[in-house]
């Protein structure tokens, strides 16, 4: 273990990973970086170096597997210069083809030779930090397990003692001398890249280790894009715990929508509202978004399903018009490609607007498209019970729409969520008098005592409207509905001795 007088944490250069680190790297340590080629280890590599010399620290990147040009080239693509940094090749001539001994092994010489230039180039520019990549090559020139441990362990030692923190590069090229590496070096961090069939590769790092350090473990997402790594360290919705004060219900806008949920949306409480396509759970959400920026709440949209201009147009034709509180910022409107999205950044867009945008009610529609962003469904309930605790703690009201398949009769979700949720909405198809009619009924609450009727739900130019309790329909949320008396309902006049 480290003693209590270790230098200062450094950064790695990319903010989200010192997050997973807890501040950084131990300075004067030595770190592997393994991965397969393209995960982006050099990007990671210069990230490193080029946080260093922004506080005025000596950078060194030895490398035996890439030339300096192509160093500059990763560089340039990602709008960066090299300037404070040094570049030092070791491939010229060491590791000629030609050369051969005729009374030592050529790995001796070769390697010895290596370790020496490694050693003379490090005492010559007292670096403060240093990129050694890679030890695939070093692994190659020491021809067997014995001797390459040896002298990593000379190396190790050798850049302990002239204080350079230090990242060893290895692409995974063989499996022969990685578990000793993990047991030489301080710690390991190891990147992943994974096809997908259809979309961007999804990428993601893990830390193996940190000797004498706490981080943050499990599989983080991250994006290589223009820029460098972007890191998005897992959610942990227990890191973000509140004291929560009990507030009471607030308006969805409609009045009778909120008697039927007992008095409407409880902050620190998540409302899904299912459904088949068409029948207004957006235009639900939306009506409950505008009461809560109406009363001076800002607001985050997510929006998966639909292009923005398409929504606020569509609002604005149903009396819910958004634009005035688009132009005065207390509404985002995001939209959300799911096929270039990964579960850990949409959290990090989440935490984004409840931390930067202090947004108080956050809507996800929907959360089918949302799934296909997932690796798979126990990934799925596992990210959304992280975030929707973490929005819960945070007293934020989080609305979220859920498509079913179906239009009447059986309909069904990709997944139950129903355990996740404190409230839930359905909404159904029925139809009475020749006329396709829609049905609301709020199924569960976890926070009020809500009606247990069944109400009709109608769209118009003056938005959401809620009728009367369909007291004398059977079988409206299984598709299949029989009428049984003379409930009125909208646009319709009420039966002779009918009030």
């Amino acid at each position: 273990m480290f003693s209590d007088d270790l230098p200062e944490r450094v950064s790695t250069g990319v903010s989200g990973l010192d997050t997973v680190l807890g501040g950084g790297l131990a300075g004067g340590c030595v770190y592997l970086v393994e991965g397969t080629p393209g995960t982006g280890k050099t990007t990671l590599a210069l990230q490193f170096l080029r946080a260093g010399a922004a506080r005025g620290e000596t950078g060194l990147y030895i490398t035996l597997s890439e030339t300096e040009t192509e160093l500059r080239a990763v560089a340039r693509s990602h709008g960066w210069t090299l300037e404070g940094l040094a570049i030092h090749e070791l491939s010229d001539g060491t590791l000629a083809p030609d050369d051969r001994q005729s009374v030592l092994l050529p790995s001796e010489i070769e390697l010895g030779e290596t370790i020496e230039r490694v050693r003379d180039v490090i005492v010559r520019m007292s670096p403060a930090r240093v990129v050694f990549d890679s030890l695939s090559e070093m692994r190659l020139l020491a021809d067997e397990p014995l001797r390459y441990r040896r002298q990593i362990l000379a190396l190790k030692q050798f850049l302990c003692e002239r204080r350079c923190t230090t990242l060893l590069l290895d692409d995974k090229a063989t499996s022969q001398g990685d578990a000793q590496l993990h047991s030489i070096v301080h710690g390991v961090i190891s990147l992943h890249q994974v096809a997908q069939e259809f979309g961007i590769e999804r990428r993601h790092l893990r830390v193996i280790k940190m000797r004498g350090m706490k981080f943050q473990g499990g599989a983080h997402d991250l994006v290589l894009d223009t820029g460098g790594l972007r890191v998005f360290p897992r959610l942990v919705a227990a890191e973000h715990r509140t004291e929560q004060v009990f507030s009471p219900p607030r308006t969805t806008g409609t009045p009778a929508l909120d008697e039927l949920l007992g008095g409407g949306l409880s902050p620190g409480t998540n409302t899904l509202i299912l459904g088949p396509s068409g029948i207004g759970k957006t235009t639900t959400a939306v009506s409950c978004v505008l009461a809560a920026l109406e009363r001076g709440e800002p607001a985050t949209y997510f929006l998966f399903d639909e292009g923005v201009s398409t929504l606020v147009n569509r609002s604005a034709r149903l009396g819910l018009d958004l634009q005035p509180h688009i132009d005065s910022g207390a509404l985002q409107l995001v939209q959300v490609d799911p096929a270039e999205l990964s579960p850990g950044e949409f959290a990090s867009r989440t935490v984004d607007a409840v931390r930067r945008h202090r947004s108080r009610f956050l809507v996800i529609d929907s959360l089918n498209a949302y799934l296909l962003a997932m690796p798979g469904q126990p990934h799925l309930l596992l990210h959304v019970h992280e975030l929707l605790s973490f929005l819960n703690h945070q007293d934020v009201t989080t609305v979220m729409l859920m498509g079913q398949h179906g239009l009447v009769g059986e309909v069904r979700s990709d997944v139950d969520l129903s355990y996740l949720s404190d409230v839930i909405l359905t909404l159904r198809f029925f139809e009475a008098g020749g006329e396709i009619r829609s049905a609301v009924t709020c199924v569960k609450s976890r926070v009020a005592a809500h009606e247990r009727q069944i109400r009709e739900l109608k769209l118009g130019p003056r938005g959401l409207n809620v009728g009367q309790r369909l007291a004398d329909f059977e079988g409206i949320l299984s598709g299949l509905p029989h009428y049984r008396g003379g409930t009125p309902m909208f646009d319709r006049p009420n039966p002779p001795g009918v009030a």
